[in-house]
Formats: structure tokens, sequence, C-alpha cells
């Protein structure tokens, strides 16, 4: 949990609403470009990382409507409600690309080369990766698990854009054309586990 918070709080937190809806705006480029990108080079991981995209989109409406909310909270049941339904967006994302995965396995889809893919998806690392790491520590200055775990989910895209890339360029190179699908498994079973521990996080504390 945590317990730090800075003296600057509500300018503090203004900044980070201001980052969220920073992200949000970058994501829904991200849902039409990706997936466009996807179904023209029929990569499952672009296509994936679309649908991600607005999982993050909804992740952070949360986290607005979180910080926004200053009125009192008792029993950190907003808090609590923030993090439960982080961890359901990361479920239904985790489940969706479960059988996305499973399917396109069991038909060997090919995935095509996509080289503004490439390009997008380094850009797109590039971004979540400093976005992250700048409402991370907003978090710890404001001590807010919410936006603290949505950075967490910030981070995620990026790792999965970096792996994605990846995947595009091993599948030309190599013939590994189960890599592209192998990336979007990997969201699924991080997303799940994500979902997991967000939701063990939002269990309101028992009173002593």
């Amino acid at each position: 949990m945590l317990l730090f918070m800075d003296e600057n709080a509500p300018r503090v937190r203004r900044r980070a609403v201001q980052l969220e809806w920073a992200t949000n705006a970058w994501n829904a480029i991200e849902v039409f470009v990706t997936v466009t990108l996807g179904v023209l080079a029929g990569s499952l991981a672009l296509i994936a990382f679309g649908l991600d995209s607005l999982i993050e989109v909804f992740a952070s409406s949360v986290v607005i409507w979180h910080l926004r909310n200053t009125t009192p909270d008792p029993g950190d049941q907003r808090t609590h409600r923030s993090l439960r339904l982080i961890a359901a967006a990361f479920f239904v994302l985790g489940v969706y690309l479960v059988v996305a995965s499973v399917r396109s396995l069991v038909l060997a889809e090919r995935t095509g080369f996509s080289p503004l893919g490439i390009a997008f998806m380094t850009l797109t690392a590039c971004v979540m990766f400093a976005l992250a790491t700048w409402k991370r520590r907003l978090a710890r200055r404001l001590g807010s698990e919410p936006l603290d775990r949505e950075a967490e989910v910030t981070y995620v895209d990026a790792a999965l854009s970096t792996s994605i890339v990846v995947a595009l360029v091993v599948n030309p190179l190599f013939g590994w054309w189960w890599a592209d699908t192998a990336a979007a498994l990997g969201i699924a079973v991080y997303a799940i586990y994500a979902g997991f521990a967000s939701w063990r996080q939002g269990a309101p504390h028992e009173l002593p």
C-alpha cells in the first residue's frame, strides 16, 4: 500500500489527471492504427494490442474518475472499487486473447510483414515507457494505489509493444509463423495474472 502523501497533492493530482487524458488520447490513436495494420498484415498480436489499448482507455478513465473525486471515501471503498474495475478489464482482455491465440495456432494462421507496424510499435514503446514512469512517480507522491496500478498497465503496454516488434521481425527473418501468436498469448497470460493481482489488491480491508 502506498502511504506517502505529497504536500502539493492538488497540483500533483491535476498533473496525474492530465497524464491519464494524454494516455487516453494516445491509446485512441493506437486502437485505429494497430487494428488496421493488424488486419492488413494478418497479425493477431497487432490486433490484440489494439484491443489492449481499449482496456487501457477504460483503466485510465477509472483512475481519472477516482482522482477527480475528492469527497471523503470511508473505508477506501472508492479505491477498492477502482482496483476491482481495473482487474475486470484485465480478465476480459486475457480471456479474449487466450481464445484468439488458440484459434490462430490451430489454424496455423501466418502473419505478413508490416514495416509500418514495426515503426509504430517502436514509437509506442517509447511513449508508453515515458508515460508509465511519470505516472508511477506521481502515484508515489499522491499515495494513490489505483494510479500506481494503472501505471503498471502502461508499463505492460510498453513491454507488449516491444515484444510485438520482435515477433514481427523474427517471422519474416526466420519463418517463425507462430511468434506473433505466441506474443499475443503472452499478453493473455500476463493480463490474467495482473487481473488477479488487482482483484486481491482491491479487496476491502478487514476491520479489527
